[in-house]
């Protein structure tokens, strides 16, 4: 199937009926397969096969290395606790700092928890204790709103996001450990040893197309889509361009990895630019997550729709503008999609209310207010919302009081990437 012609059908539930609120159900993604690798042009395959093959074999290797950890009978310790926030990693700390015993202790635990394959899991609070052995690289990341054939359905509960760069994962752990490595100084061996370890995963996580997958060995569903969520390829690639640039954090890296991570950086700004969705010939802005083969966007959870995705759009052109050296097709794209957020910006309006409101929150006539954005349009430039049934509407003020509190359906985010475009097109004119 075509890129087009998935793009046509991930989306063709979005051309709704004038006034409809139901217009239509949400479709899993597609994950990985061999049976859909098959269906790529021969000289595709190979390469498909090859990461395939590359992440089976991950995988066990990562399950039979935490279960040789343990003794033929012992119990393995309980998952460690979720966190939030930054997990007890900031990165703006002052340069003393990272040489502190509380940051290296941080970097132990961050160490202590990199799986086999090299990466971290998420929602984990890093300024706990060391990982023990037999403990779950990963929290309970399981879903509490799971419903019948529900997208967020873990293959296997007991084995979900072990390494991922959702949530800013791997990627955090990653620059934090640079940081400790090199205020560390001779010490810090165990520290550099773990990043280059990174590197590795993130290379090894790469789509022959240079996408990043969220999660890593595959895990299945919307997990194997190219990740633009939480700034999942954009955040990668910027990481390797700063170590094929040796920066004074990377320096320690060897230079054939710089080559490697310098190669792999150039193929994730590409991939950026090739998912951005085009409608009827015309670019527009990015889905939240792309399918990995024919790149035309795909569905989250239930109630995230295979859309134009205002907030990781706007995350993506702001990543694309503060590029040095952008080429001729990355300020082609940044001018198109600039272009159509202007022209989806929602005035007279504002998302208003909460969970303290008995009716929650709510889309409300606002003279004056705006511009605001719905985190999701269709092809048509409607705004739509989804609920954990997987209907798809054209109304937030009808979704469940669950769904309307839950989540973030209107954001002003696109207003900041607007803006530093006014300044970033004086210098980059369109052509």
């Amino acid at each position: 199937m075509t890129r087009q012609a998935a793009l046509g059908l991930a989306l063709s539930l979005l051309a709704a009926p004038a006034f409809a609120s139901v217009i239509g159900t949400n479709v899993p993604a597609q994950p990985i397969t061999a049976a859909r690798i098959a269906q790529l042009p021969a000289a595709q395959q190979p390469a498909w096969k090859a990461y395939l093959a590359r992440s089976d074999a991950q995988e066990k290797a990562d399950r039979a290395a935490l279960a040789a950890e343990l003794k033929p009978g012992e119990t393995a310790p309980p998952s460690p606790p979720t966190g939030h926030g930054d997990g007890g990693m900031p990165l703006n700390k002052d340069a003393a700092w990272y040489a502190s015993p509380e940051a290296r202790h941080v970097a132990d635990v961050i160490v202590s928890f990199q799986t086999p394959a090299g990466g971290w899991s998420k929602n984990q609070d890093r300024t706990g204790a060391l990982r023990l052995p037999g403990q779950p690289y990963a929290s309970d990341n399981n879903s509490k709103y799971l419903t019948e054939n529900d997208f967020d359905a873990a293959r296997d509960p007991k084995w979900g996001y072990v390494g991922t760069l959702d949530n800013n994962a791997t990627i955090t752990e990653l620059r934090f450990l640079a940081k400790v490595a090199l205020a560390s100084g001779k010490d810090g061996e165990a520290y550099r040893t773990s990043f280059l370890k990174g590197v590795h995963y993130l290379l090894n996580a790469q789509f022959p197309n240079g996408g990043w997958p969220q999660v890593w060995p595959l895990e299945g569903g919307y997990h194997d889509a190219v990740t633009f969520n939480d700034n999942a390829v954009s955040e990668a690639a910027d990481l390797l361009t700063e170590v094929s640039e040796a920066k004074p954090e990377f320096a320690f890296v060897p230079a054939d990895l710089r080559a490697k991570a310098g190669v792999a950086a150039k193929k994730g700004r590409q991939v950026i630019v090739a998912s951005q969705i085009k409608v009827d010939g015309k670019p527009t802005i990015w889905g939240q997550q792309a399918d990995p083969f024919t790149l035309a966007p795909v569905a989250g959870r239930n109630f995230e729709p295979p859309a134009l995705s205002t907030g990781e759009s706007a995350d993506l052109l702001t990543y694309l503008m503060s590029l040095p050296d952008p080429t001729p097709a990355e300020i082609t794209a940044v001018h198109a999609g600039v272009a159509w957020l202007k022209g989806a910006a929602i005035m007279g309006k504002a998302w208003t209310g909460g969970k303290g409101n008995p009716e929650g929150r709510r889309l409300v006539d606002q003279p004056g207010a705006g511009p605001l954005w719905s985190r999701y349009y269709s092809t048509a430039g409607k705004p739509v919302f989804g609920e954990r049934d997987k209907t798809l509407r054209d109304d937030a003020n009808e979704l469940s009081l669950e769904r309307r509190n839950g989540y973030a359906w209107f954001g002003t985010g696109p207003a900041k990437a607007i803006t530093m475009y006014e300044g970033w097109a004086k210098t980059h004119p369109a052509g």
